[in-house]
């Protein structure tokens, strides 16, 4: 019979899907936030639905080799050389892929500044997450203490 407690192999899936699946989103609220605002300094007020889905496919299959190639390395504990390699392999795809598919007019400018924002949106999420394990450590052992506090005052009374 199997324990209860036990983590199965299908919830260790959904929670990376999950994780793949906000990493999807935040990355292209980025890019969406980058595009719009691109298109505005040069007087556009409009936004191509094609570019849209281009960027969210672009930002899924990013994801999914984020996380099965390069080990998550935007939510690693520490820089190393796979995660350097994955942020430069991950922003290569998508100058790519905004270049050839006319997201910034074929600009090459526009091109490299858009890369440039999103080695800066990775080291921001790496220090978010980083922060937040930071965070959650902290949470964790202070439910622990209270926890061997309660258990304690039980085990106390029971003698």
């Amino acid at each position: 019979m199997k324990d209860k407690k036990k983590v199965s192999r299908f919830e260790k899936y959904l929670t990376m899907e999950i994780g793949i699946e906000f990493k999807a989103c935040l990355y292209f609220f980025g890019f969406l936030f980058f595009y719009c605002v691109h298109r505005l300094i040069f007087g556009e007020t409009e936004a191509s639905i094609l570019h849209m889905a281009e960027m969210i496919l672009t930002c899924y299959g990013v994801a999914y080799l984020q996380v099965y190639v390069f080990g998550n390395c935007d939510e690693a504990d520490k820089l190393g050389v796979r995660e350097y390699l994955g942020f430069f392999v991950c922003t290569l795809i998508y100058c790519l892929v905004s270049f050839f598919g006319n997201w910034y007019a074929k600009s090459i400018s526009s091109t490299l500044i858009f890369g440039g924002y999103i080695l800066f949106m990775y080291l921001c999420v790496f220090l978010i997450y980083r922060i937040k394990r930071k965070i959650d450590d902290k949470i964790l052992n202070a439910d622990l203490k209270q926890f061997q506090k309660e258990h304690k005052k039980v085990n106390d009374s029971d003698k």
